[in-house]
């Protein structure tokens, strides 16, 4: 008979625990026989499981606990770096251990203060006017607004169309900080980290806007990793949704008062989970761009590029319509790879020689452009593009 899930969970965060101290102390023997079973109880969790996004990270963790293992087999004792000082004290290892954990969560997240400008956001005026609405004027503003303001705002589109781009310009715009971090890392490589996790992201975005009185965009990414729909539940899913639910519950009841926003991005918004949706009072679609901003997307990556009379960017818009921004970014730089082998690959060709001017390519033509498209499609679908108007209908909210 198997065991339940979360008692499977929790046996393998105790014996990843108790291998841990073993190995701390020098114990080879018994820190690789709990490795070894924290092993073991990840592997009947993903059997038992199969679908789960979570096994992906088990996988990592149980690489990690058998690559321990064969460095605590293959060495002698005294060529083994234990995980903490086993001379130490116990006071002395658990701060070791603890300042370990500490790096291993500020490496998952990134802090910045960006310079990302609104006009480095080519297109999505809808997205731009609705955060500005949503966030900078209520900011700048407080008094203006005694109702208050959403403090969760939710993007959700096609990826490679400024989600992230839009979150930081709205932080540069507020002279604030602006905290990065993918949801899925949230997931820590140690089993019961997850919830953890999560309220100290939380605690690290408040410390920051209370200790200098700066407006702080959280920003996740992969929302849908952390507050998707599941089918299969496991204890640790469960209460790291809980922690992210109480944490955002939190922010939205502390009023004018706290200058936290909580901007959550997906690719993917109909995997989400519709109680979690009502605490993202704004939910923005970040679509893809429209025929004038493809023209100005185009301009600025072929300023750099050496184009004959005949590109022109609103020719080249046009073409390429239902191309995302990233799309359009990799479409300028295969045309640019594609002359510059065809420069490396001529029969005359020379190595540069001091002296000489070195060998340039040919300037990229509209045929390039014409022919990349051929080899390169979109990489966003029809299907795709109907299924977000469809969740939009149901669910937008500016």
């Amino acid at each position: 008979m198997n065991m339940a899930p979360q008692k499977l969970e929790k046996s393998a965060s105790q014996f990843a625990t108790d291998a841990i101290k073993y190995d701390s102390q020098g114990a080879r023997g018994m820190a690789i026989t709990h490795y070894q079973k924290a092993s073991e109880s990840l592997l009947k969790l993903m059997r038992l499981y199969p679908d789960s996004k979570l096994n992906k990270i088990y996988t990592v963790r149980m690489k990690s606990y058998q690559d321990r293992i064969k460095a605590l087999q293959s060495t002698s004792l005294t060529d083994v770096e234990p995980v903490v000082n086993p001379a130490a004290s116990p006071e002395e290892q658990r701060a070791s251990l603890a300042n370990q954990t500490k790096n291993n969560f500020d490496d998952m997240v990134m802090k910045e203060k960006p310079d990302v400008r609104w006009a480095d956001v080519i297109g999505v005026d809808d997205a731009k006017n609705a955060l500005r609405e949503s966030i900078v004027y209520p900011t700048k503003r407080p008094e203006l607004f005694p109702l208050g303001w959403p403090r969760g705002i939710l993007l959700y589109g096609p990826p490679g169309c400024g989600k992230t781009v839009l979150a930081a310009a709205t932080a540069h715009e507020l002279d604030g900080y602006f905290i990065n971090v993918d949801g899925s890392s949230m997931m820590s490589k140690w089993l019961g980290e997850a919830e953890k996790n999560v309220s100290k992201l939380f605690e690290m975005a408040r410390s920051y806007t209370e200790r200098e009185g700066k407006p702080v965009i959280l920003f996740i990414d992969e929302l849908d990793s952390l507050l998707g729909e599941r089918t299969n539940e496991i204890g640790g899913e469960v209460r790291s949704r809980n922690q992210f639910l109480t944490e955002l519950d939190g922010i939205n009841g502390k009023g004018k008062d706290l200058k936290l926003y909580v901007i959550g991005a997906t690719n993917k918004p109909w995997s989400l989970d519709h109680p979690f949706l009502r605490r993202f009072q704004k939910r923005i679609y970040v679509s893809l761009p429209t025929l004038e901003a493809r023209e100005k997307l185009f301009e600025l990556y072929t300023n750099q590029l050496k184009l004959d009379g005949r590109v022109r960017s609103h020719t080249l818009a046009s073409i390429f319509d239902g191309y995302s921004a990233s799309d359009i970014k990799d479409i300028c730089q295969a045309v640019q790879l594609k002359v510059v082998n065809e420069m490396f690959s001529t029969a005359d060709y020379k190595e540069p020689v001091a002296g000489e001017n070195p060998s340039k390519p040919r300037d990229i033509s509209m045929k390039d452009f014409r022919e990349t498209i051929v080899r390169r499609k979109p990489s966003v679908s029809m299907d795709m593009i109907r299924a977000y108007y469809k969740w939009s209908e149901q669910f937008k909210a500016l």
